[in-house]
This record gives structure tokens, C-alpha cells and sequence, in this order.
């Protein structure tokens, strides 16, 4: 049975198309590299200044210069590029990456995103997340359905500081799979084993389902 983070990981694994330009945000899916297939032609960028990313070999001895968003040493596939952060916010400025993975403390039926600040609590900063949800097409948020005393994280307005409004393409939790509407959540697909009900009952933001045609993951 794989634990919450591996079923979120592996269903973000299938929003990626090979040749697209991928972004990969601080936290969870900074992992999803591992996730991806090896054969898969996608360029992993990150906004410290690297085009061409992938997971650090386990034998291999890190680059004290080449990190992901969260810090980590991070290795580099043949052709890579690096260079300055001024043309790696360039690229996102001029919407050179197809595809932005993040994670959110809140997200909204109206695509509305927050997740680098909670009020009173240290934040080191809003990072690149800002730039890359104002300016990448597509932001697939990843994150736990609930916060660790349950509440709901899919709200029907976010209440912390935005990190940019209406920028959510897609949101993937271990409990389902939803799509920004201009009518509201669409659920794609919901976990094996959880019925509609307590997918509801989990949920602040109105859910638009279709039994019909609502696929499992």
C-alpha cells in the first residue's frame, strides 16, 4: 500500500509530457524526479540556474553549487545548462517553462493559491514561487487534502496571504485529483477505496463529480 506522499507523486508523474520544460517547487515535489521515467525527455529547470536537472547519483560527490529549490545537491543530465538566476526568472518571465509543481498550506475553488506565508510564523521569503504562478500556463499543486488536526486545505476562498490569484491549473492530494473550473472543482480521479462521500465531507471547496466518469488512481 503506498503511504499518501508516494500516490501523490505517482499520479503527478502522469502530467508530465515528455519535451516540456518542468519546474519542480520546494517540498514535495522536489521527489517527484524519482518519479519519472528514466527514458523520459523533460528538462528539469530550477530557478537557482539550472536547465537539465536530475537526482544526484548515491555514489556520486555533490556539487556544493548546484542545488534544487529546497537545497538539496541536485546533479545534472549530459547537455545541461547553467547560469545566473537574472536569465533562470528570464525564462519563467518570458512563460519559457511549460509546467510549474508546487505545494500550497491553501488552494481554492477559484484557483486561488497560498503557500509561503502563515501570519506569525517564520517565513524565509516568497522565492521564485510568485514569479513562476503569475507566469507558467500550467501550476499542478500538490499537497495533503487536510493539515495535520484535519482541517480542509481545498477551501472555497483561501484565507492566508496569496501567493497569486487564479493560477491553479490542477490540484492533486492523496484523496483526488480535481481541475480549476470557472464553475467550480472538477474531480478527475479519486483514490482507491474512497467513496464520494468522505471526499466531500473532506472538502470545504463545492466539488463538481461526475460518477460516470471519474477515474481511480
Amino acid at each position: 500500500m503506498p503511504s499518501d506522499q508516494e500516490r501523490i507523486l505517482a499520479r503527478a508523474a502522469r502530467e508530465v509530457v515528455p519535451g516540456q520544460i518542468v519546474n519542480l517547487g520546494i517540498g514535495l515535489p522536489t521527489r517527484l524526479f524519482h518519479y519519472l521515467p528514466p527514458e523520459m525527455e523533460v528538462l528539469v529547470h530550477s530557478e537557482n540556474g539550472v536547465l537539465g536537472c536530475q537526482p544526484l547519483d548515491h555514489d556520486a560527490a555533490p556539487d556544493l553549487e548546484m542545488i534544487d529549490s529546497g537545497g538539496a545537491y541536485i546533479g545534472a543530465r549530459p547537455g545541461a545548462s547553467v547560469f545566473d538566476s537574472a536569465l533562470s526568472f528570464a525564462m519563467i518571465r518570458r512563460s519559457r517553462v511549460d509546467v510549474t509543481f508546487m505545494g500550497a498550506f491553501e488552494v481554492d475553488q477559484q484557483g486561488n493559491l497560498a503557500n509561503w506565508k502563515i501570519p506569525g510564523k517564520f517565513s524565509p521569503g516568497i522565492g521564485g514561487a510568485m514569479e513562476l504562478a503569475q507566469k507558467v500556463e500550467t501550476l499542478v499543486v500538490l499537497c495533503s487534502h487536510n493539515d495535520k488536526h484535519g482541517n480542509p486545505k481545498i477551501l472555497k476562498r483561501c484565507r492566508l496571504p496569496l501567493t497569486a490569484p487564479r493560477c491553479v491549473t490542477r490540484i492533486i492530494t492523496e484523496k483526488a485529483v480535481m481541475q480549476v473550473t470557472d464553475a467550480g472543482l472538477e474531480v478527475l480521479d479519486i483514490a482507491e477505496g474512497l467513496d464520494v462521500a468522505t471526499l466531500r465531507a473532506a472538502t470545504e471547496a463545492d466539488l463538481i463529480i461526475d460518477d460516470d466518469r471519474l477515474g481511480r488512481f
